[in-house]
């Protein structure tokens, strides 16, 4: 060969002409990136013209988006993967943590036995949770509002309970609901259109709700048209299914309860709240539940009660109580309200509304107001802890603007001096999460459309890819891991957006199948050496509905480790560089849900 005729010395010249040629062309392209990231010189308009003419979406089915990294020098894509199999059918509507057996074994007092109970290491199922047979794609929104698929919440008791009041309504093979509620069974808008001429509903003052024991979520579905967002909660009980139905109208709800246990939300989230014939014991334990709703309650928020035992005088023979009894219930409700230092505004019929006072220093000591004060450092550290019939001290802050400018200004918690977080880092983490939405829609063109209408963030930080997102075709459930290292729930909840804390080593308290989209940055970095990466992703698989769509952003060793596990869940998936390139540590997974469903042997069809 010719080749083998050249001598030693021209290999080393060659050789060496190469590594300067390499070089140089590296440290051109170094200073090129670092000119465009200074904000100065022709460098931007450049580089942002090279970026345009080479950006790989327009050539996507050209390219292989396979990264090249490896696991410990094995290539993950051609490892054995382990292969879950589908759990028994009689798990399709499996809640790990609100498990019916398992409550049965706590105590009735104060609901305890509704509360999070999870399961034992060794009593996790290790296996995927099947749809049940005929299950489809939940209708889009606002269709998905008034009808829902039979199939999918297979249910029928709550139309048959619930039959007088307009809650739902079973029509061959789906559920109609009309928007009726137990106070409201002429429709939930004509009961919103009555608070609105006391509560200042359409001026965007009142963004967030909270729902307590909500039923099917008709109060919450209608408020949406009005632009706000609530967070409806009931316990998984006797009126069965009445959260998963919720979720599957594509209105937000947890599975949660009023009982020995704070509320999973920050102090001072919500701008209303709203108890419909909820059936919670108001005046009992010293005022303690009415404290905790005063906990979440933003300053200058409003209290709606609708039902017992207002309007006792008309109702206390159909309550089959004591005329003494009803009255005795009202008047510790009233006195529990003025000593929260809550104003009634309003009563007519069967609903009364109060508004919490914007400022603590207009409180007088009235029934001992200051004896009841808790003695807290931490007014949002709440994960398990007890509830305690005690006032939440309201700490002085800047007013909130009102909906929509308050999605992207600076939250008062940001300015009056949250650990770690600055207006300087604010403004960054709008910028940045402005820029990985943009990559996402690229890569999925779905996202931003009706396809996704439940989304869940496992880590949501400020709250950014939440508001990026906002539409009124979607809602986004942020999850502050109780673990991170920043409290940041409480900024989410001043920019107009909901969420919720959880320990992700745990199952989330929702049904099965409850979220079209699922994102995740940095979960499964955080959770190293604290739970099992397997868990994690056998739960979201749980929440997540077939042909649901699952983005995460993590470092390449810890995505390759997930995307071995999904390979046996039956989710197709890709690895995609960062948005920066190929040199960038983390990546981007992107996967979906393969579409199946159990039968009785347990086997997927």
């Amino acid at each position: 060969m010719r080749g083998s005729r050249m001598n030693p010395g021209d290999r080393r010249t060659r050789s060496i002409m190469s590594v300067v040629i390499v070089m140089g062309l590296c440290g051109f392209f170094y200073i090129l990136g670092a000119w465009q990231k200074s904000g100065s010189g022709r460098g931007d308009s450049i580089a942002l013209r090279v970026e345009k003419e080479t950006d790989c979406t327009k050539i996507l089915s050209n390219l292989h988006f396979e990264t090249h990294h490896t696991m410990d020098g094995v290539n993950p894509l051609v490892m054995n993967s382990k292969v879950f199999k589908p759990c028994h059918i009689r798990y399709s509507d499996y809640t790990p943590c609100q498990d019916q057996n398992r409550a049965m074994k706590f105590p009735r007092e104060n609901m305890t036995y509704r509360e999070r109970h999870c399961p034992a290491e060794n009593e996790k199922l290790h296996c995927l949770i099947p749809a049940p047979k005929g299950y489809v794609t939940p209708f889009p929104w606002p269709k998905s509002r008034d009808y829902v698929p039979y199939a999918n919440a297979p249910y029928k008791s709550l139309a048959v309970e619930k039959a007088v009041q307009n809650w739902i309504q079973y029509q061959g093979d789906v559920f109609h609901f009309p928007g009726g509620g137990t106070m409201f069974p002429n429709g939930a808008s004509a009961y919103i259109d009555e608070l609105a001429s006391v509560i200042p509903l359409a001026d965007g003052t009142i963004r967030t709700a909270l729902d307590t024991g909500c039923g099917v979520a008709s109060w919450g579905a209608y408020l949406m048209d009005r632009n706000i967002l609530t967070m409806s909660f009931a316990p998984r009980d006797s009126h069965e299914a009445q959260v998963q139905f919720s979720l599957e109208r594509g209105v937000p709800a947890v599975i949660g309860v009023l009982g020995t246990i704070k509320l999973p939300y920050p102090s001072r989230s919500f701008d209303m709240a709203h108890c419909s014939r909820c059936l919670i014991p108001w005046k009992s334990n010293d005022g303690m539940y009415m404290m905790e709703v005063d906990r979440v309650l933003r300053p200058g928020g409003y209290w709606i009660l609708s039902g017992p035992p207002v309007n006792w005088k008309t109702y206390y023979k159909t309550w089959k109580r004591s005329k003494q009894d009803a009255e005795e219930e009202q008047k510790r409700i009233e006195n529990i309200a003025e000593m929260l230092c809550w104003d009634k505004i309003y009563e007519k019929g069967d609903t009364v509304i109060w508004q919490k006072k914007a400022n603590s220093n207009a409180c007088q000591n009235k029934n001992d107001r200051t004896s009841k004060m808790c003695n807290v450092q931490d007014a949002d550290d709440i994960w398990y802890k007890k509830m305690e019939a005690c006032i939440t001290p309201i700490p002085d802050g800047a007013q909130l603007q009102k909906f929509p400018e308050r999605l992207f200004a600076v939250p008062p918690r940001i300015l009056e001096g949250t650990p770690g977080v600055t207006e300087e880092v604010y403004e960054e983490d709008k910028k940045l999460w402005k820029k990985h939405v943009d990559t996402y829609k690229r890569i999925n063109k779905l996202i931003g459309t009706s396809r996704y209408r439940n989304i869940l963030d496992m880590n949501a930080g400020l709250g950014s890819f939440a508001a990026v997102l906002y539409s009124p075709g979607s809602w986004v459930m942020n999850v502050v891991p109780t673990i991170s290292e920043r409290n940041t729930l409480g900024i989410i909840y001043e920019r107009g957006l909901i969420g919720i804390y959880h320990d992700w080593c745990e199952a989330f308290s929702t049904y099965p199948r409850t979220y079209d989209m699922i994102h995740a940055s940095g979960v499964f970095s955080l959770y190293q050496n604290k739970c099992d990466l397997e868990d994690i992703l056998l739960e979201m698989d749980r929440i997540l509905r077939p042909e649901g769509a699952v983005i995460l952003r993590d470092s390449v060793e810890v995505l390759n480790k997930v995307r071995r596990t999904v390979t046996g869940m039956r989710w197709k998936s890709k690895l995609l560089d960062h948005e920066d390139g190929p040199l960038v540590a983390e990546k981007i997974l992107i996967a979906v849900k393969d579409y199946w469903v159990g039968s009785e042997e347990g086997n997927r069809s």
